[in-house]
């Protein structure tokens, strides 16, 4: 069982299993959201329960995803695409220790200026 929350616990939840790579996500509105990168694991939206969800609020960011964040806090804490059956979960917001490593970086072409990518994963350009 891996557990995880929000900065101030108004949102906590606990996932059966998670994948155990992390995805990095360069694009401009993950930079936007996130204040910098996405990096998130996934698991199945059933395997995922909310212990505390009073902070909970979804964000419509296109016609095919929404995110999730705490209202409280801020905290920027899921990703879910409509017609999948599975979450993205930030990484950092994963009670240690979790095992993750990351797996790769995506819409690397759209990464900021202002840093480098500098370990081994896989680096690709678009999704």
């Amino acid at each position: 069982m891996v557990t995880g929350k929000c900065e101030c616990g108004k949102v906590q939840f606990q996932v059966e299993t998670v994948r155990d790579s992390v995805t990095v996500c360069h694009c401009s509105q993950c930079r936007r959201t996130s204040g910098h990168v996405w990096a998130s694991t996934v698991a199945p939206e059933s395997a995922v329960t909310f212990t505390v969800d009073d902070g909970l609020e979804w964000y419509a960011s296109s016609d095919f995803a929404k995110r999730g964040f705490c209202k409280g806090c801020g905290s920027s804490l899921f990703y879910k695409i409509h017609a999948e059956d599975y979450i993205a979960i930030a990484a950092g917001c994963l009670d240690e220790p979790n095992d993750l490593h990351i797996g790769k970086h995506i819409f690397v072409k759209d990464k900021g200026d202002y840093y480098e990518i500098t370990d081994n994963a896989p680096q690709i350009q678009r999704f």
